[in-house]
């Protein structure tokens, strides 16, 4: 986690003025939440403007800050682990960042929630 950010903030300083990059952090938001996931996202966002990012994550916050937003589901078949990755509709957005909020039961308070914090 405090790696994780401490490289986001390495790469924020190092690649200012570049072009062509992509970036990739895996669960950069590991172990945050609120108001610093809020403040995680922000600057993933603001790096965005000039690379490609690309950022795994569990945080809502994070994800509402994105501009796509994909499903990662994982399962294992006959013992083979398989991947299975979405593209998401807006409103299977909002469905997905309110199961990140409330679990597997999605609200209507939780999708009220999501809503807010896409800003749709």
């Amino acid at each position: 986690g405090e790696l994780s950010r401490f490289l986001l903030a390495l790469k924020v300083c190092l690649t200012g003025g570049q072009s062509g990059l992509t970036l990739i952090f895996d669960e950069i938001d590991r172990g945050v939440g609120g108001a610093t996931a809020d403040a995680v996202g922000r600057r993933l966002r603001a790096l965005a403007d000039g690379a490609q990012v690309l950022v795994v994550t569990h945080s809502p916050q994070v994800a509402a800050l994105g501009a796509h937003h994909w499903r990662v589901e994982k399962r294992v078949v006959n013992g083979v682990t398989l991947s299975h990755v979405m593209p998401l509709s807006a409103d299977a957005r909002i469905d997905e960042i309110a199961r990140m909020i409330s679990g597997d039961t999605i609200t209507e308070a939780a999708r009220g929630a999501a809503r807010a914090l896409i800003g749709a």
